[in-house]
């Protein structure tokens, strides 16, 4: 991954004529730095280069934890760890502006088959993703490549969406995260939530290439979103029916209320166990607005990587946040 100053705080954060309170906010988070050079993280596989952070908000993320984390895990198999907020208000508040704006999302769409019947799925929020799994790294051309040889790896399934490095806007969260949880981390994955309307039915992250009892921590930027959690229904099968155990059958779901900087990291067996979600928020509201939220997490194989690509940027158009008109639109280069 190369750098190099390419542009001015101050020209992108220009302001605009009959600016609204959103756009007075994001001139607020970036005023610190006018006028400073940026520096960009580059690199073949991204679409455009992406800024790294501005001085403001590095020197922001010197202070986190914002707070200690607490314990939850009064429930089954339940094994959180609650910061409330990981990261300072302010500096939440300038990070989800300066990440919506620097990075590129995608609105992916897939077919499936889901019971026999061929389903056409359009993901309902916009997301992105950076990363390679453990059996490989990125050499100093950027290209990944095999660990146990050193050579460059030869698996066709890269092609179709091929890896890129985590940028230095996120992998500095990355480096954070790692030091205050004591887990290792080789992807970001970020969603962008552009209303209540955008969502993530229940769902759990045990895929086998995360190998066992995986670690995911999730920091939530912008606007404040119910995060519900439910006790898996258990497994059942023809040849072996497994009996609900007395203290797992009348398990409330449970609802954290996430707030702007706030981050919960999810370990042992929650993932097998638990299922959670983002739900719709109906009405309008300030609870509505925008939301980011970045997972940090493990693969172990390369079907980790395979996966979230796929699942993640697809091979549909990349969009870019319009200041001007305020919403996520193509990007051409």
């Amino acid at each position: 991954m190369s750098a190099s100053k390419k542009r001015t705080l101050d020209a992108f954060f220009s302001p605009a004529p009959k600016r609204s309170k959103a756009g007075e906010e994001e001139a607020t988070a970036a005023s610190d730095d006018e006028g400073a050079a940026v520096v960009v993280s580059s690199h073949a596989n991204y679409p455009f280069s992406i800024a790294d952070l501005p001085s403001s908000l590095s020197v922001g993320m010197a202070s986190v934890p914002a707070r200690p984390s607490r314990s939850v895990n009064d429930q089954p198999d339940l094994d959180l760890v609650y910061f409330e907020p990981y990261i300072p208000t302010r500096v939440a508040s300038g990070l989800f502006n300066f990440l919506r704006a620097e990075l590129p999302f995608y609105r992916v769409e897939y077919d499936i088959k889901r019971k026999g019947v061929q389903t056409h799925v359009r993901t309902p929020r916009w997301t992105t993703v950076f990363g390679l799994d453990d059996t490989c790294y990125f050499g100093d051309d950027g290209c990944p490549l095999e660990k146990s040889t050193n050579l460059p790896v030869h698996d066709k399934r890269y092609l179709a969406v091929p890896p890129r490095p985590i940028p230095e806007c996120l992998d500095r969260l990355r480096t954070s995260v790692e030091s205050a949880t004591g887990c290792c981390f080789n992807f970001c994955l970020v969603n962008y939530y552009a209303s209540g309307s955008d969502s993530i039915a229940f769902h759990s992250d045990d895929e086998r290439f995360l190998g066992k009892d995986p670690a995911i921590a999730s920091i939530s930027l912008g606007a404040r979103r119910d995060f519900l959690l439910k006790y898996k229904p258990p497994q059942t099968s023809q040849s072996s029916l497994q009996p609900v155990a007395p203290q797992m059958r009348n398990l409330t779901e449970l609802r954290f209320p996430l707030g702007s900087g706030d981050m919960m990291l999810m370990r042992g067996r929650t993932q097998s166990s638990w299922l959670h979600s983002i739900p719709k928020r109906t009405g309008k509201n300030q609870e509505d607005g925008g939301r980011i939220n970045i997972t940090f997490r493990r693969a172990m194989i390369k079907e980790g990587t395979v996966n979230y690509y796929r699942y993640n940027v697809g091979t549909g158009p990349v969009y870019r946040w319009d200041r001007d008109s305020r919403q996520m639109t193509p990007w051409e280069s």
